[in-house]
């Protein structure tokens, strides 16, 4: 169970990772691609700094997760994990909410079986 933790972890940090890059990098391509329907074609432009924003945060919560690998205390680890992915879980609540049910599948549900198995030691 505990490779199986980590591996879903890794999964959840590679996730935002690629997050931040599509908010930060690729917003006007890539970005537009994977949005489609959430926003007019016409508004990507002017939001792309609001975008980037979103995207430093998406990459923060990887970061936390990444870190997690390098914590050798199994207590220190395991709250940390505990904390980011609940950060991401009520992102993905709140985002759910306001913008588009599908932010639950892709985002908070990713993290809220991660954050199960971690508990299931």
């Amino acid at each position: 169970m505990e490779l199986l933790g980590k591996i879903l972890v890794g999964l959840v940090a590679l996730e935002h990772l690629y997050i931040m890059y599509l908010e930060m990098f690729a917003w006007e391509t890539k970005g537009k691609e994977t949005f489609k329907g959430s926003l007019a074609p016409e508004l990507f432009g002017p939001t792309k700094v609001l975008a980037a924003n979103q995207g430093l945060y998406n990459g923060f919560l990887a970061a936390g997760l990444i870190w997690t690998f390098f914590i050798e205390d199994h207590h220190w680890r395991f709250h940390i994990a505990i904390f980011f992915l609940t950060c991401i879980i009520v992102a993905g609540l709140y985002g759910a909410a306001t913008a588009s049910r599908k932010i639950f599948f892709v985002q908070a549900l990713p993290a809220i079986v991660a954050l199960v198995v971690l508990h299931l030691r």
